[in-house]
């Protein structure tokens, strides 16, 4: 299947970064949110980041006009999605919000609409099962920043058909990205793997073992790892890491899921990282630059 439009759910950090790449890729992009700002401030960091693009000389003036001339924002959903032959949701990671949307979608959509989540921890199936086309319904989980990293973890549901995983490997080498292809269990594999790192180091910081700096240059330096664990849970959002860990821990009932309880303290006292301004470290405001990191006792 040859898909040339793209609907994306969500104009958020991930939303617009998606739209980023099919639009630079070529594709026309149909940018829906319920938010006319959110519409508005996506398209100016899109236009922002194909600035740093053309600055460090990987893409041309010219390309930058064509990438932004091919994305058109949306307010109503059902306009948006009308002649979509792929929906890239990618709406806050909340079970019942990503329910109700794919029945809209579902609703709204042409029939032969491939439909995929940006998830990046809540079943497939699950949400394919209140939709009349789980065989056209997949996992696409882009990392953050999309327009720079690699991975694309592609997730088949239950139902979903060969054909739509086939369509949508090709559609991801072809944005420049490598699909790997997963199966639909909690946490996929991207994050049954790094978020038992990431509480595991918040656990160590927890028991005193040592300080935010110390555990971050320790995976950095010893592990080679770009990002320490605790910088990185900020950058995703310690309310993220705290829902996807509750994903696990429900999904497998394994008691090496619960969260450790300093990250439900700082997620409930409004310690989110970066995009709260404090988290693990403290951050220039209005940036995700790590200024010093904060003491535990």
């Amino acid at each position: 299947m040859s898909l040339q439009q793209i609907a994306v759910i969500g104009a958020g950090t991930m939303g617009n970064g998606i739209a980023h790449v099919f639009a630079q890729s070529g594709f026309k992009v149909n940018l829906v949110d319920v938010n006319a700002g959110q519409l508005e401030k996506a398209l100016q960091t899109i236009g922002k980041n194909l600035d740093r693009q053309v600055s460090k000389g990987t893409l041309t003036e010219g390309q930058k006009s064509i990438a932004l001339a091919n994305i058109t924002t949306h307010t109503d959903m059902a306009v948006g999605v009308q002649n979509a032959q792929l929906v890239v949701e990618a709406a806050t990671e909340n079970t019942d919000l990503k329910l109700k949307i794919f029945r809209q979608l579902d609703e709204a959509a042409p029939a032969g609409c491939i439909l995929a989540t940006n998830t990046s921890s809540i079943s497939i199936t699950k949400i394919a099962a209140v939709t009349k086309r789980a065989d056209k319904v997949i996992g696409m989980h882009f990392m953050n920043p999309v327009p720079v990293m690699k991975l694309v973890e592609i997730i088949n549901g239950y139902a979903t058909d060969k054909s739509v995983t086939d369509t949508i490997v090709a559609l991801s080498t072809q944005l420049g990205k490598v699909p790997c292809v997963v199966n639909d269990y909690p946490g996929f594999i991207a994050n049954r793997i790094l978020m038992p790192m990431i509480n595991e180091a918040i656990y160590s910081l927890y028991e005193g073992v040592a300080g935010v700096e110390s555990i971050d240059t320790v995976m950095k330096l010893g592990m080679a790892h770009p990002m320490g664990p605790l910088q990185l849970a900020d950058f995703i959002g310690l309310d993220v890491c705290l829902s996807i860990l509750h994903v696990l821990h429900d999904g497998f009932g394994n008691p090496k899921y619960a969260p450790c309880p300093l990250l439900t303290n700082m997620v409930t006292a409004g310690y989110l990282g970066a995009k709260s301004g404090e988290g693990f470290y403290k951050y220039t405001p209005g940036s995700k630059e790590a200024v010093v990191s904060r003491r535990f006792a």
